[in-house]
């Protein structure tokens, strides 16, 4: 029998997920009761998606906003400390600045501008040209934003971010500036010791400063490394990929994903005897057209994966093989040649016309893209993404040539 349907993505019911639990069991048989609800069967080369969220919680992966001033303390010694190029956002950065304030004595905050690195904007673009403002090489006071800009709130928070961080700083007791500039080096007049607080550019930032002669620099990923007074730690990310769990406390981004997304296929496949690909994702990459603000504000889409989700796809497009190659031929004749295209088509097919106008992204960000949209970031219940056909082929077209279908539990053969 001819199958008909494509990729498919679930987004899987969960119970709350709390500091302690054993989730590969969870998700486990969340997977396996949805199955049996809904009557579809497991095949090798599903993919089972976790949002990183309930991996740390289950890890119970947190820190103090304390806990964050103790070790920007440790590492600048108090004084005047710059922090540069951090996002706009009240869930992501709002409560790390908080500790950043308690553990300084005074704050140089830079701010690029037109927007931040996540397309959070400050002012319209258009106006800076009105105004005869370079953003490339005009640093501004906040004196001189406010006169060039006025008070500008987000137009989906309705927040003035310039205000709302300056009060957060001085709330802490925190001396506090606020420079507008999108070179790194621009902090450095006012202060040697600079913290980076840029997601996708911080080596870069960093590099930088250093080769203009700060005197010390981190980034938001040296913070917490390691555990400070109990806390919860990340060594490969640190403070990066945090995001507000209460009023003094941050969830930082898991840890021990790889053993995790091993355990997770490793159980399923005890259940159903199925190789299934298993991935811990958080922000997918993508920009909202409307907004114009970029999705990513984690370091990664992907923390970890199991092996089968390595690499790029390697695809050719349809309707150049029908448009071209095969443009004299209709019907039958087109789909066996380009079903016999396709699965004689190369691993790498970087240059080769047929490949035109494919996605040659990894992977893991396409996959865990589309487990982010499935998921959502509300109310919906669904930490836990089931996605099936999405390494099938146009030549998979029939029900033999593709992955077989199992019910859940091994219970159709496995």
């Amino acid at each position: 029998m001819e199958r008909r349907v494509g990729t498919i993505s679930r987004g899987i019911r969960a119970p709350i997920i709390r500091q302690g639990d054993d989730l590969p069991a969870i998700v486990t048989e969340a997977i396996l009761a949805a199955a049996r609800s809904d009557g579809f069967g497991i095949r090798d080369r599903d993919v089972v998606g976790v949002t990183e969220a309930v991996v740390a919680r289950a890890q119970g992966n947190y820190a103090t906003v304390d806990q964050i001033a103790r070790d920007v303390r440790n590492r600048f010694g108090g004084g005047t400390l710059g922090v540069v190029f951090p996002i706009l956002s009240r869930n992501r950065f709002a409560i790390c600045l908080r500790g950043i304030a308690r553990g300084a004595d005074r704050i140089v905050l830079q701010l690029s501008y037109p927007s931040d690195e996540v397309g959070n904007g400050l002012v319209d673009p258009d106006l800076l040209e009105e105004k005869g403002v370079d953003p490339w090489k005009d640093v501004l006071s906040e004196e001189d934003f406010r006169r060039l800009f006025g008070f500008r709130k987000h137009p989906f928070t309705g927040v003035d971010y310039i205000g709302y961080y300056k009060d957060l700083i001085a709330s802490e007791g925190c001396g506090v500036e606020v420079l507008l500039a999108n070179d790194c080096r621009a902090i450095l007049p006012h202060t040697g010791r600079v913290l980076c607080c840029d997601i996708h550019s911080r080596d870069r930032t960093k590099r930088r400063l250093r080769a203009a002669g700060a005197e010390r620099v981190y980034g938001l990923d040296d913070l917490l490394r390691e555990p400070v007074d109990g806390s919860g730690y990340n060594p490969e990310f640190g403070l990066l990929g945090s995001n507000k769990a209460t009023e003094e406390k941050v969830k930082l981004f898991p840890r021990n994903g790889q053993e995790f997304v091993l355990a997770v296929q490793a159980a399923l496949f005890g259940r159903t005897g199925r190789r299934v690909e298993v991935l811990v994702y958080g922000d997918g990459a993508f920009k909202d057209p409307v907004g114009g603000i970029w999705e990513l504000a984690d370091p990664v889409v992907s923390p970890a994966y199991t092996e089968g989700l390595e690499g790029v796809p390697s695809e050719v497009k349809l309707k150049y093989l029908a448009d071209n190659e095969f443009a004299g031929l209709s019907g039958e004749a087109l789909r066996t040649a380009i079903a016999g295209s396709i699965r004689s088509k190369r691993k790498d097919l970087v240059g080769d016309m047929a490949s035109q106008g494919t996605t040659p992204r990894r992977l893991t960000d396409l996959v865990g893209s589309l487990c982010d949209l499935t998921s959502g970031s509300g109310d919906k219940g669904t930490p836990i993404v089931l996605i099936q056909g999405y390494f099938d082929t146009y030549a998979d077209g029939e029900e033999g040539n593709g992955p077989s279908a199992d019910t859940a539990d091994g219970e159709g053969g496995a």
